[in-house]
């Protein structure tokens, strides 16, 4: 993941999502051993091809990259970027750089050139941005007209909810109704909503910029 919510109810800064993530590195493999599975359907079901170029935004300890990388193949490119240094470093020692290039990044502020992409994956990420619209915006301006977007958690809504003992409320970025807006209004259309206790999995497509 790229940053954490502040526990008091506001938006944690880059520093103190820095510090959250650093103190949760070294045990963040152990702490959600069973994802697995969960990500590689979330990556099928982007419907990746061979050559294709994909960013894995957020990605912590770049657990999709596996997946990605079979996904597009030899051809493709696979880049992971993050914001936490010593989450790419548990990212490396599990060695994930086999699967593609990690980058010390923000995803809100990415280092890559206008319509680089193909694909975004973003796990975890949404709730977590400090600026929503304009994180996903930013997550638009990398990818080219009519490429995609993934907004991916092992947990849907309510089980997500009830692991961190917080009611279910409709003010959540990621309900469909404020997610839809929040997508039109940075440059996506929304094609797919799942939100089951064991996934959530919204797909989007990058809107043309004559008709964004």
């Amino acid at each position: 993941m790229v940053s954490s919510s502040d526990p008091r109810g506001g938006r944690a800064g880059r520093a103190e999502i820095q510090e959250f993530f650093t103190v949760r590195a070294a045990d963040w493999e152990r702490r959600f051993p069973d994802d697995g599975p969960a990500y590689r359907a979330a990556v099928r079901a982007l419907g990746l091809r061979p050559g294709q170029r994909v960013l894995d935004a957020g990605c912590g300890t770049a657990r999709a990259l596996p997946a990605l990388r079979e996904a597009v193949g030899p051809a493709g490119v696979v880049l992971a970027a993050d914001l936490t240094p010593a989450m790419l470093d548990t990212a490396r020692e599990t060695g994930r750089t086999a699967y593609g290039q990690l980058l010390l990044a923000d995803a809100e502020r990415l280092p890559l050139r206008t319509g680089a992409l193909d694909v975004v994956f973003a796990a975890g990420l949404l709730s977590h941005l400090t600026h929503p619209e304009a994180g996903l915006r930013e997550l638009a301006r990398v990818v080219r007209p009519r490429g995609r977007l993934a907004l991916f958690h092992p947990l849907g809504r309510r089980a997500l909810a009830a692991r961190h003992g917080r009611p279910l409320t409709d003010d959540d970025l990621r309900a469909e109704p404020r997610l839809n807006s929040l997508l039109s209004h940075s440059g996506w259309r929304l094609t797919s909503y799942v939100d089951e206790d064991a996934r959530y999995l919204v797909l989007a497509e990058r809107i043309r910029d004559d008709t964004a």
